[in-house]
Formats: structure tokens, C-alpha cells, sequence
């Protein structure tokens, strides 16, 4: 029998209104975003009404798309579908943390949200931008990304997409460079240089925020996006070192295959990882609960 991994969303894909027929629906997501509303009010009209511009700052983005990757996950379990591993991108690896019972939905919201300051204020700090590259393997980009002072390989996506993060004034040259060696550069509409050298004083900013925080073992094995292999260790070292290290998602999914996942429930805001994991993998069921619709078409 095969095994299912739960996947949460990251930041980038939000949108208004995401989470809204769950909430509408399901008392387990309802309860997620009450608590999310109780810590932080004006949670539910933000991933509700908020516009894109609303929902594109990061100390806005990181605590709703939380809230709505969660609230799906809720939704699903509910339902009576529960994951033999979780794992989560980016942002999506706090919710995992939370749902695998390392920290409570109250406690990791209340981290979602430090973490979310903390990067937009490193971001405002350090300029950066990022770019996705296509069609250049991951190794073809480090060797591009080597040519310039600030620029950094962040998120291993699959073996045909790299993000790269670099200062805003490389970013041009280096999109340049990707298009003569016959790559596709897409500049990513983000507030900052995420995973990379840039969100140093953000990594050290949680380090100090979890000294005061408790972790508990995880019910549910954690992928970790540092390492690609179930947390283990110094669990608050890897959470604080996420923010300037890489995502390694592509070898995160390969390791979960070796494991025998082969069902993949994309929980949360969008389908990115969906597609992510279709073209690492083309053998594997990958679907996203992110509505009632998507929900009921599941059970």
C-alpha cells in the first residue's frame, strides 16, 4: 500500500478568497481560521476580501496563506484522510510543523507571524530580488549564479526550475545571462531575496524568538526544506535556518518516493506544488485540496 504525504503551499500563491468555502464548510478549517482571528484580527477579511496588493506584503502573506493551508489540512483530516508524511514549502514547513503536532496551531501562527516581520524587515534592509530559471538543469544555474557577487540558487524545484535570489542590481545581468545560455528567466513578483545570504539577520531573529518556544516530538514525520530528510536533531536550528538556506523541494519529493509516498495532497492556497511534483515525478498522484470542491472530489 502506498503511502500519502500531506504538501502545504507557500508564499506566492495567494489569492482573495482563499480558504473561504472551507471556512464555510468544514467546523475543523472554521476553527483554524478563528484562532488565526483571535491572534491576529483581520485575518479572515484579509484571505477573504483583501486585494492582491494587500495580500502581496509579506507580514500579510505569511499568516494568511498559514491560516488557509492549515484550515485545508484540517478540512482533509476531517474528512478522514490522514498523511503518512508532511512536508511544506517555505512558509508551508511551519504549517506542516504544526499539523505533525511539533507546536500547537496557536503557538506556530504566533511563529508564522514573527517570522513574517522579521523577513520583511531583513528584505527592506537588504535588497533583493528573485527570479525562477527554466530549461538550464540546477547545476547549469549555480555555475551562473557563481558569476555574480550576490546571487544565490534558493529553491531546487524540479530538475527543470531554479529560483534564484540576487541583490536588485544583478538581477537584470543575471536574467540576461540565463536567456544567452538558453534558459527562460522570470523575474518573481516578491518583496525580497527569501532563502539566501540577504535573510541572515531574519534566520537570527527566529533562533532568539524560539529560545522561549517549546517543540515537541513530531506525530507525523516533517520533511525539512534545509535538508530534504525528516527533522531530526536541533528541530529549532533547522527552522530558523530555513529562511537563508535553500529549498530543496525536488529532493525533499524523490526522498518521500523512496519512502513509498506515492500520493501527494497539495493542502492550502493554489496548485504550484501540484505541478511541481508532476514534473519531478510523472508516476505519482498529486492533486491540491484548496475549496469544498476540490475537498468533495477527493472523498
Amino acid at each position: 500500500m502506498g503511502k500519502t504525504v500531506f504538501v502545504f503551499s507557500g508564499q506566492g500563491a495567494q489569492y482573495s478568497g482563499m480558504g473561504k468555502s472551507l471556512y464555510e464548510s468544514s467546523a475543523a478549517a472554521k476553527a483554524v481560521f478563528d484562532m488565526a482571528e483571535s491572534v491576529r484580527p483581520g485575518t479572515i477579511k484579509q484571505c477573504f476580501e483583501g486585494t492582491a496588493e494587500e495580500l502581496s506584503v509579506t507580514i500579510n502573506t505569511q499568516p494568511c496563506v498559514f491560516a488557509a493551508d492549515l484550515a485545508a489540512a484540517a478540512a482533509v483530516a476531517e474528512a478522514g484522510i490522514k498523511p503518512d508524511y508532511v512536508a511544506g514549502f517555505s512558509l508551508g514547513e511551519i504549517a506542516a510543523i504544526a499539523f505533525s503536532g511539533m507546536l500547537s496551531y496557536e503557538e506556530a501562527f504566533r511563529l508564522v507571524c514573527r517570522r513574517a516581520e522579521l523577513m520583511d524587515k531583513a528584505a527592506n534592509e537588504n535588497k533583493g530580488a528573485m527570479a525562477a530559471v527554466m530549461k538550464l538543469t540546477p547545476e547549469k544555474v549555480e555555475e551562473i549564479c557563481a558569476g555574480f557577487e550576490k546571487a544565490y540558487p534558493v529553491n531546487y524545484n524540479s530538475p527543470a526550475q531554479t529560483v534564484v535570489a540576487a541583490a536588485e542590481d544583478e538581477i537584470d545581468a543575471l536574467c540576461e545571462k540565463v536567456k544567452e545560455e538558453k534558459g527562460k528567466a522570470v523575474k518573481l513578483k516578491v518583496s525580497g531575496a527569501f532563502h539566501s545570504p540577504f535573510m541572515k539577520s531574519a534566520a537570527e531573529g527566529l533562533a532568539e524568538y524560539l529560545e522561549n518556544v517549546e517543540l515537541k516530538e513530531p506525530e507525523i514525520p516533517v520533511y525539512a526544506n534545509c535538508t530534504a530528510m525528516p527533522y531530526e536533531g536541533d528541530y529549532k536550528a533547522l527552522i530558523s535556518a530555513q529562511v537563508q538556506n535553500p529549498v530543496r523541494w525536488q529532493k525533499t519529493v524523490e526522498n518521500l518516493i523512496e519512502q513509498g509516498a506515492d500520493r501527494f495532497i497539495e493542502v492550502g492556497v493554489g496548485k504550484t506544488l501540484t505541478g511541481l511534483i508532476k514534473k519531478i515525478n510523472a508516476g505519482v498522484e498529486a492533486v491540491n485540496i484548496e475549496n469544498k470542491e476540490g475537498l468533495d472530489a477527493l472523498v
